[in-house]
């Protein structure tokens, strides 16, 4: 079992920076890979950027790529969402996730059930 807790949401003016994290326990970290999804008002879960075991390879959805970036700290057991020239469509419920997995293809990890964990989420609020 592994539990995964966010924090470092909050409400920012748009243009402005978060940098969200996500402790993990339970487990040993560095053989998760770990993904952040986020969850609009009205809208489906949306994958948003993955990072594998090392931190060595990174993925971002494309509403995202130049502006978040994905980052993990295997010693502090903890995963981190940057991210910068924040817009009000990404008002989100943001979550953390992490996948049991050995090896992965190129794009199953921007689905849900490539995860076996959930954290509870942190909201994110940017204003116009």
């Amino acid at each position: 079992q592994v539990q995964l807790v966010e924090s470092g949401g909050g409400l920012v003016q748009a243009g402005g920076s978060l940098r969200l994290s996500c402790a993990a326990s339970g487990r040993t970290f560095s053989n998760y890979v770990m993904g952040w999804f986020r969850q609009g008002p009205g809208k489906e879960r949306e994958f948003v950027a993955v990072i594998n075991w090392s931190g060595g390879g990174t993925s971002q959805a494309g509403a995202v790529k130049g502006r978040f970036i994905i980052s993990r700290d295997n010693a502090k057991n903890t995963v981190y969402l940057q991210m910068n020239s924040l817009k009000p469509e990404d008002t989100a419920v943001y979550y953390c996730a992490a996948a049991g997995r050995t090896y992965y293809s190129s794009s199953e990890y921007k689905w849900e059930n490539f995860y076996d964990y959930w954290g509870q989420g942190t909201r994110v609020t940017v204003s116009s």
